[in-house]
Parts: C-alpha cells; sequence; structure tokens
C-alpha cells in the first residue's frame, strides 16, 4: 500500500530542522481508494484554546499506542485495513529508522485519523520530548491553499515565520524528527471550505510513553463525523445518516 522506495531515495532536509515532504505515497488506485472511504467512524473533538497552542479538529484512533492491532477495524475500507497494515509492518519502521536516523526498534508507534472542520487548526508548537518523529499523511483529492488547513514548517514560534508549506493532498506526506527547534503548525480552515481537511498522523515515541490523545481512562464520547455538514452528528457505528445522505454504503 504504501511505496517504500520512496521513503528510501529521500533524504531528510535540515533546514529550519530535520524534516521531509514524501510525494506520491500510494498508486493512484490506491490514492483513490484512501480518499473516497476515508473513515468517518468513531470520532471525538479535541480543543483547546488560550493556552500553549490552540487547537480544534476530529480525531479517531486507527492504531492504539503500542497496539498490534487495528482500532474498529470493522468500521474501515479495505483500503484503509491494508494501509494500517502497512503502517504496523516492520518494513514501515525499518524505512522511518533509516530516513530519520532515529533508533525505533523499541518505540511504540500510534496512529490517529483527523477531520479539520470548518475553524480547524493546530496553533505552532513543536511536539512532545515523548516523541521520536512523526509521519503526517494526506487524503484529500485537491485542496487550495487559500482555504487554509495546510502544514507550515515554520522557522520560529511564530506563525507567519513560514519556511515551507505542505497541501494536504492525498499521496503528500511530511516527516517531522522531533527537536526543541520543530516548529510547525496547521492553518486555520477557513469557514467557505466545502470539505474537512482529512490527514493521518503515525508517531514513533520513547519506550514507556503514555498517550495524550488517548490518556488512561478516557471517556469522552465518541460519534460519527458527517463530512456534509463537517460536525460530529450520531453515535459512533450509526450509518442511517450516512446511506440517507449520499444514496450508498459507508465504504
Amino acid at each position: 500500500m504504501i511505496d517504500l522506495s520512496r521513503i528510501g531515495r529521500l533524504k531528510l532536509q535540515d533546514q529550519p530542522y530535520a524534516w521531509a515532504e514524501i510525494g506520491d505515497l500510494f498508486s493512484p488506485p490506491d490514492a483513490e481508494a484512501l480518499a473516497a472511504t476515508f473513515p468517518c467512524d468513531h470520532f471525538k473533538t479535541v480543543q483547546g484554546y488560550g493556552g500553549e497552542k490552540d487547537y480544534e479538529y476530529e480525531a479517531r484512533s486507527l492504531i492504539a499506542m503500542g497496539a498490534k492491532s487495528i482500532s474498529d477495524s470493522e468500521e474501515l475500507s479495505e483500503a484503509w485495513l491494508e494501509l494500517a497494515q502497512a503502517l504496523l509492518s516492520a518494513r514501515y519502521r525499518e524505512a522511518m529508522s533509516s530516513l530519520t536516523g532515529c533508533d525505533l526498534s523499541a518505540g511504540p508507534l500510534e496512529v490517529n485519523v483527523f477531520h479539520y472542520g470548518l475553524g480547524g487548526l493546530l496553533g505552532p508548537h513543536c511536539d512532545l520530548a515523548d516523541k521520536l518523529m512523526t509521519h503526517v499523511l494526506y487524503f484529500n483529492r485537491s485542496w487550495n491553499k487559500e482555504d487554509g488547513g495546510c502544514l507550515n514548517i515554520l522557522r520560529s514560534a511564530d506563525l507567519r515565520d513560514v519556511a515551507a508549506e505542505v497541501l494536504p493532498v492525498v499521496g503528500n506526506s511530511a516527516v517531522l524528527v522531533r527537536s526543541e527547534e520543530s516548529w510547525h503548525a496547521v492553518s486555520r480552515v477557513v469557514k467557505k471550505c466545502r470539505e474537512s481537511r482529512r490527514s493521518l498522523t503515525a508517531t514513533f515515541y520513547r519506550p514507556g510513553s503514555i498517550s495524550t490523545m488517548w490518556p488512561p481512562g478516557d471517556t469522552t464520547p465518541l460519534g460519527d463525523y458527517d463530512p456534509i455538514r463537517m460536525r460530529i452528528k450520531q453515535p459512533a457505528g450509526n450509518y442511517g445518516w450516512w446511506r440517507k445522505l449520499t444514496g450508498r454504503p459507508k465504504a
């Protein structure tokens, strides 16, 4: 599912820190299948304003921290099951280790899927010290950068200090090696945007880390994301509304 040869041929950029943009990760048929069946089940709203950084998005677990199985796999299309298995593979871990120079052999992997709806954003920040590196993958068929939702590689904590910009188009991805200088952000999705910004993060952590996205004891209710109204609409697993809106099954 993932063209690992694309990863193997790349070298990290060293400015403004260690990172890389990787395109054409999927074959055209696989890219279309992943975009067409992007998950809409088992999401929660994650938001915060006025702290270290502002953030607002909808999140779904694909692979829980350190897990060897796929979260809520019965709701996923065949394409997404294949992608999840590829991310769990030893070959993917080896490719990421080779690219980044990080020893990921014992690092637990966590994979989450995101919808950024109207107003969605992620303010300037460096990732938590528990993270070794993150691979961000994108799944929109097309995207206008004027609608926001782009990954901004920053030289500093200033959102205007942009070194590079990555559009969230299916097949595009970015690798970020965590450091005290690895500033990045997701620009706010504008109110006139007609679809959510769709992404996935595959993050390798230091051994012994605990998930901050899904902390122990988290009982946040999960729901199904309505891609028409761009908000969580129903309790998780209820897809009658989806069939009514689209005239077809979810996957």
